[in-house]
């Protein structure tokens, strides 16, 4: 595999598994930091525009904890990105679980239908402060999901930590997932052809 990092640096704002896992697959090498912001405390009508709000509020958080004067200066640039994710249901928007019981009527409301996310991506170069920034949106249609299935999965775990309690990648939910528009790496958090434009962008 080519080493993509040879022209910049990489910071990866965000403690998720799965976007560390999917831009490691990507080539990149990077370093880690989480935002820890209220994403409570922002809101928009549509998914589109919450997604890309949380995602900058992200950056600045992170670029509030990085001495900004040292990167500009730098021979290289180093890329910031920040990324968010919400589930559309029926209109309404998901985000992170509340509790167990929530899960459970979640996933039960997609088992027979389907649902959509809406996930941001946003890419700061700290040497230039250019900023370039996409959403994107992946359908997924399911097929009827077995209540045993559902007791096992909010058991197991994993569930509770994504938005919306929608997972298609797990080996649980896979049989049921009847069709997906767009790509699994959009739907785990991290959509690899918008990343890879953006990061060109921004450099």
């Amino acid at each position: 595999m080519e080493d993509k990092t040879a022209q910049c640096k990489i910071i990866l704002g965000s403690s998720s598994i799965a976007r560390r896992k999917i831009l490691a697959e990507m080539g990149y090498e990077f370093t880690l930091m989480s935002a820890d912001i209220d994403e409570k405390g922002i809101r928009k009508e549509k998914p589109e525009e919450l997604v890309m709000a949380l995602a900058e509020a992200k950056a600045e958080a992170i670029l509030h904890r990085l001495p900004v004067g040292d990167y500009v200066k730098e021979a290289e640039p180093t890329l910031l990105i920040t990324s968010d994710q919400v589930v559309v249901y029926e209109g309404v928007v998901r985000e992170k679980l509340a509790n167990e019981k929530e899960a459970r009527e979640f996933i039960k409301g997609y088992s027979g239908g389907h649902a959509a996310t809406v996930g941001s991506v946003l890419v700061t170069n700290l040497k230039t402060g250019c900023r370039k920034g996409e959403w994107d949106r992946v359908e997924i249609y399911f097929h009827e999901i077995p209540d045993e299935v559902i007791w096992k999965l909010i058991e197991e775990g994993t569930v509770l930590h994504v938005a919306g309690g929608l997972i298609i990648e797990h080996p649980l939910i896979k049989p049921y997932v009847k069709q997906v528009v767009g790509t699994t790496d959009s739907v785990m958090g991290l959509p690899k052809a918008l990343t890879e434009k953006l990061i060109k962008e921004a450099l």
